[in-house]
């Protein structure tokens, strides 16, 4: 792992701590166990997904494209 990598890895994990100390699900209950863990790490994902669709995360609309359109190989058959 690099010293950048490093970095970046301390930077979320404090994150997710610091977050899960105050953190709610979508539905309003808090982060009690691993199960609910999962699902904030989830719902946060999803979160920063679809912010970026919302603003255009370079390359991001292209793979939209390509998850939803078949591919050329997949026509040809």
């Amino acid at each position: 792992m690099t010293p950048d990598e490093r970095q970046i890895a301390l930077a979320v994990l404090e994150t997710l701590r610091e977050d899960l100390m105050y953190g709610r699900l979508n539905n309003g209950s808090r982060v009690l166990d691993v199960a609910d863990i999962r699902q904030y790490i989830y719902e946060q994902m999803n979160r920063i997904r679809t912010d970026g669709l919302v603003m255009g995360v370079p390359g991001e609309e292209q793979r939209r494209r390509d998850i939803i359109s078949p591919s050329q190989d997949y026509r040809d058959r």
